[in-house]
């Protein structure tokens, strides 16, 4: 997503902590008596098959089987469990800590599937299964949760852990399960254990909602262009995309925008109807914002009370305290003390943007005050007189295809990684467009990368990377699947995909997220790839962002979709000295989710009155009108669609103080492709997951602890007289 989405592993991991993270993989039915099935033959169930240590079964899944598969998924991870709690042996680390990470992979398996199918063929069928078995997935993972044998078992192992004799990835993953029982309510007496369980059964279903109205409007709301003069300035690439948005809905000779990103904001960018502009605006900005049946509002509200009493069961102070407590920043004031600090120079920039943008409006005589509609359009009328440069003209270079190239080509710079297509392997995909590749290292298999570009009905908004299966090699040697996924529009056949600069930059950060899955090299799933901090993750995709720009990938794969010669020096030298530009825009909009995120989330979640809340929270913080938050509250699946996020969309930049730390290194280096720089970030960060403390991570890799006026430099900001430091780990 800018947009992240992340899958957990098998066994043990996906069914205790993907629940908590983007799919929130939920639960609501009471313990049965434990009877062990046998094994299973189900394709959502069973260790899959084929080649590369098996791969998805996509051609057998069907959506009526989902639920039986998850509630027989439900009865095997309880035996699993069961014969780690019947045991009469004193608890140790290998027959309780890996027996319970061994635990749940039939369940883990089917739950890997459901959440890829609830994200990108959501149909009405999927969507009825989603709302009926989120609930009684959420109780399951409580059940586990609540398990006292379990936990006591798990508590005795971490009590005696400085005396166990542990490799410090296992006393990494000791640490890793006690603290997320504990963190969930594992040592609440029983009736406060079946309050939460409650409260969770409800969020289920709350996130479920939520995310089912807003998919509702992107898919049910459109507009249609019936005359060619309604197009002014829009370039032919624009016109191509909506003209094939329009034919793919048989509305022959029309044009359509749909309420998708990769379609409003083209549009917004170039078209020279204001009236137009507004409407596209207000459309794209209005998601789950409409009352009646779909109204997301009354959802917003309940999530929030839910969070605020759960927070308030397991002893914290409030939802954001309970979520930032297990991250890098600790306390939500210090997630606020770092947006604060680069607040003040955002807006300040964004003064002297929309200075400019208001001084060409009124050369126009166009007469108007710049406006959140207004801002795209006008943004790219400065650009062009400030700098010569032309976003579209930059499209021309940014063929999709090429992109992936590029990205591939960069990859193997960095990590010695090869992608080969498997077109004739005849793997499963769930989706016509997907294309799968295998990724080599040394004449040696790595892993699977599938990509899945393209918008359609079912399909979640944004972009994001999944994890199908987890590198382990714990129980042998597993190897990673992973996925990116996108919404770029289709255009005709046999014409290229063109995309802009910024969604090209999604596309190099997601891809950063898969990079991450697979450099994966360690031992125990539950440690390995994405499964880091939520205020750590998304460091090693921000910074494969960087790899775009350089010259090289430029030069080599930025070529015209016409003529096939590369982009001019000339153009390339304007990108890099308008690398800062709109910078205000940029931190700003996506600044405002991250403040009204935080700000939400500390409050007691109860009666709270949005609109009220909302307008207060922008005065508070002197919002420019000319800007709207890049997610409405309506329509901020980031962190109402799930636990994943909440109270923490400032860890895009938190992570980005130690992504521009990062990039300097390389600098330092004098290439992006330096050799002994990118060993370093492959054996420090990359490879090592969540083995050792991110902390150490950077600190082994940087050689000291983050530069947080790195982040100011690289946006061009000016630095505070005060620095600021991200605190060490307590």
């Amino acid at each position: 997503m800018n947009r992240r989405t992340f899958l957990l592993s098998a066994g043990a991991t996906a069914v205790l902590l993907a629940f908590r993270n983007k799919l929130s993989f939920a639960k609501g039915e009471a313990a049965v008596p434990v009877k062990a099935p046998k094994p299973p033959t189900e394709p959502l169930l069973a260790p899959w098959k084929g080649p590369y240590g098996g791969v998805p079964p996509f051609d057998k899944i069907k959506v009526k089987d989902f639920k039986p598969a998850l509630m027989k998924g439900m009865d095997l991870s309880r035996a699993d469990i069961k014969a780690i709690t019947d045991s009469k042996d004193a608890a140790t680390f290998e027959n309780t800590i890996a027996a319970f990470e061994d635990s749940g992979r039939h369940y883990g398996r089917a739950g890997s599937m459901f959440g890829t199918f609830t994200s990108t063929m959501n149909d009405k069928a999927m969507q009825k299964v989603q709302k009926e078995m989120a609930p009684v997935m959420a109780a399951f993972s409580d059940e586990i949760i609540q398990n006292e044998a379990l936990f006591a078992r798990i508590k005795t192992v971490y009590d005696g852990r400085a005396k166990a004799n542990l490799t410090p990835e296992q006393l990494r993953l000791v640490e890793k399960h006690y603290t997320s029982f504990a963190r969930q309510g594992a040592a609440l007496n029983k009736d406060q254990k079946a309050k939460l369980a409650e409260i969770n059964k409800k969020l289920a279903e709350a996130f479920t909602a939520f995310e089912q109205n807003q998919l509702h409007d992107e898919e049910s709301e459109q507009i249609v262009i019936d005359k060619e003069e309604d197009l002014a300035g829009l370039p032919e690439s624009i016109r191509g995309a909506m003209k094939a948005a329009a034919d793919a809905k048989k509305l022959k000779g029309k044009w359509v925008i749909t309420n998708t990103r990769s379609s409003a904001e083209p549009f917004l960018s170039y078209s020279s109807r204001r009236d137009l502009r507004e409407k596209v605006f207000k459309m794209w900005n209005s998601r789950g914002d409409h009352d009646g049946e779909h109204d997301n509002k009354p959802v917003m509200l309940q999530i929030l009370a839910l969070r605020g009493e759960r927070a308030k069961l397991l002893g914290f102070k409030s939802h954001a305290h309970w979520i930032i407590d297990d991250n890098m920043a600790k306390t939500p004031d210090n997630a606020m003390n770092l947006m604060m600090r680069v607040w003040k120079a955002a807006t300040g920039r964004v003064k002297e943007e929309v200075a400019d943008m208001q001084k060409i409006a009124d050369a126009e005589k166009a007469n108007i005050k710049i406006e959140a509609w207004d801002y795209r359009y006008y943004a790219e009328k400065v650009r062009k007189a400030k700098y010569d440069l032309d976003q579209d003209q930059i499209k021309e270079y940014l063929q999709l295809d090429k992109l992936r190239e590029a990205m591939f080509w960069a990859a193997g710079q960095l990590y010695g990684f090869e992608f080969k297509l498997l077109k004739d392997k005849n793997i499963p995909v769930y989706q016509k467009d997907m294309t799968v590749y295998e990724v080599v290292r040394d004449g040696k298999h790595v892993g699977l990368w599938y990509f899945d570009p393209y918008a359609r009905a079912g399909k979640n908004s944004g972009a994001w990377m999944s994890e199908y299966r987890t590198q382990e090699n714990f129980k042998g040697d597993v190897t990673p699947i992973v996925s990116n996924n996108c919404n770029y529009v289709r255009t005709k056949p046999g014409q290229p995909v063109l995309i802009s600069w910024d969604d090209a930059n999604t596309m190099f950060h997601e891809f950063g997220h898969a990079l991450h899955g697979l450099n994966s090299a360690v031992h125990y799933p539950s440690l390995a790839g994405t499964n880091t901090k939520r205020d750590f993750v998304e460091f090693p995709s921000q910074l494969n962002e960087h790899w775009l720009s350089t010259p090289e990938v430029l030069t080599k794969f930025c070529v015209h979709y016409k003529t096939g010669k590369p982009i001019p020096q000339e153009l390339v030298d304007k990108i890099e000295k308008a690398k800062n530009f709109n910078q205000g825009f940029a931190t700003v909009e996506y600044l405002a989710c991250a403040i009204y995120d935080l700000k939400i989330h500390t409050l007691p979640g109860d009666k709270i009155d949005l609109s009220k809340f909302y307008a207060d929270t922008m005065k508070e913080i002197a919002m420019p009108s000319e800007i709207a938050m890049r997610h409405p509250p309506a329509a901020f699946a980031h962190i109402f669609s799930s636990d994943a996020y909440s109270a923490g969309y400032y860890s895009y930049m938190w992570a980005d103080t130690l992504t521009a730390d990062a990039a300097e290194a390389f600098e330092e280096a004098k290439s992006f492709y330096d050799k002994a720089t990118a060993k370093k970030l492959h054996d420090n960060i990359m490879s090592v997951g969540d083995s050792i403390a991110p902390e150490q991570a950077f600190r082994q890799f940087r050689g000291r602890d983050v530069d947080t006026n790195a982040l100011m430099r690289d946006r061009g900001f000016p630095i505070p007289a005060a620095a600021t430091v991200v605190p060490k780990k307590k």
